[in-house]
């Protein structure tokens, strides 16, 4: 562990996650962020524990507001929902944050942010965790060879296809019917 932080993170990788707009003009500004390893450790219930993102982003800064587009392309490491195996999962996406001066401090939406006057720069990291977040699919698992063969894990494959080939315990059937209404235990 890294004697200056609790869970051995520096504070310092972070720091590449600020956009300091202050002093900027009306117009348009790239940025770019990697997002590594050191990223997905500092979020500690992060279902992602490694993986390597580029972000391009454009801000556009105007007199009220800024407008930020975020492109997302890389790989994550994920476990596999059938198997249980880790994979690497590639993922790419776009995500749009507008950035509203306001009195408070407050998230409008979950992509309009008001933050006050005097705030000169901007954290993304929050940001950046929940897009590629949401640019996982609902169900994360091996794909499949040119066979159509799954690459999931050979064994654990196996004994998912023994289960499912198992006839049902005719106990379990005596329970189901006693569960069922009685109109249709007489079909």
């Amino acid at each position: 562990m890294h004697p200056n932080f609790p869970g051995g993170i520096t504070m310092n990788y972070m720091k590449h996650f600020i956009i300091p707009f202050i002093g900027l003009k009306v117009g348009n500004y790239p940025f770019t962020f990697e997002i590594e390893d050191e990223f997905f450790e500092h979020f500690e219930y992060s279902e992602i524990k490694k993986g390597k993102i580029h972000v391009g982003c454009q801000l556009e800064k105007q007199s009220r507001m800024m407008v930020l587009h975020f492109d997302m392309a890389g790989v994550v490491r994920v476990p596999c929902d059938r198997c249980g195996e880790d994979f690497d999962l590639p993922v790419e996406g776009s995500q749009k944050l507008i950035v509203k001066f306001g009195l408070e401090h407050m998230e409008e939406s979950e992509d309009i942010l008001v933050i006050t006057e005097k705030e000169h720069e901007l954290d993304v990291s929050q940001f950046l965790y929940e897009y590629v977040h949401l640019l996982l699919p609902i169900q994360k698992a091996h794909g499949t060879d040119e066979n159509g063969n799954t690459l999931c894990d050979p064994e654990v494959t196996q004994y998912i296809k023994d289960i499912e080939e198992h006839p049902v315990d005719p106990r379990w059937e005596v329970l189901r019917k006693l569960k069922k209404p009685d109109s249709e235990q007489e079909n």
